[in-house]
């Protein structure tokens, strides 16, 4: 949708000039939740090239004062008014990890619809099912890509699909596994359920992830 705006020339002739409509109001808000320096440098790098609007925090306490959940005094007060559409939030951190971040959101009655992504260096099946069965909405193993972000947004579009999930009982690791290899178009309602990220474009200035392991 544009909107047009008139604008006075000489001789009181008046012509339509398109805009853009201010984008603020509709960006999404995520917070990424990381305790390296560099690696949350660069998903707020990768978040913001997907024009997201980033609040980055390095630990998970830092998650929750954010929240207004860290305390029971905090929940009351600072909860109302807070608009996160997305928190993607680094698996091991110290004093609390991401899993443990995930079972605090997934327990408040203001945040627990709010799509949460694990992010790690480390791709181990009883760890991603934890976390999935706890309800994360994805686990991401680093480096992450641009690719990966673009599909975060797809999640955030998501909310009302995810009842389809929960009434059907699907697994949600099964449901992941299957998004990953299909060759051919999905069934419409599994094809809701998994985002189709659009291709990679090549980059001339790529964006390199420490290596260190999370």
């Amino acid at each position: 949708m544009m909107i047009e705006t008139q604008v006075a020339h000489g001789g009181g002739t008046w012509r339509r000039y398109p805009q853009p409509p201010d984008s603020s109001s509709h960006q999404a808000h995520v917070l990424a939740v990381d305790d390296s320096l560099v690696d949350r440098k660069v998903i707020e790098t990768l978040l913001k090239i997907s024009s997201c609007k980033v609040t980055a925090v390095d630990s998970g306490r830092g998650a929750l004062q954010f929240l207004g959940l860290y305390d029971e005094e905090e929940r009351s007060s600072t909860t109302d008014g807070k608009k996160v559409d997305l928190i993607i939030t680094d698996y091991c951190m110290p004093g609390m990890t991401g899993y443990e971040l995930l079972k605090k959101i997934k327990e408040s009655s203001a945040f627990r619809e709010v799509p949460v992504v694990i992010m790690s260096s480390e791709n181990i099946n009883t760890r991603i099912d934890r976390c999935l069965e706890e309800g994360a909405e994805d686990y991401i193993v680093k480096p992450v890509k641009l690719s990966d972000v673009r599909r975060l947004k797809d999640y955030m579009m998501m909310k009302e699909d995810r009842s389809i999930v929960k009434e059907s009982g699907i697994n949600k690791r099964k449901l992941r596994d299957g998004c990953d290899l299909f060759t051919s178009a999905p069934s419409s309602s599994t094809a809701r359920l998994c985002p189709q990220s659009s291709p990679a474009q090549p980059s001339s200035s790529p964006v390199l992830l420490s290596s260190q392991s999370s």
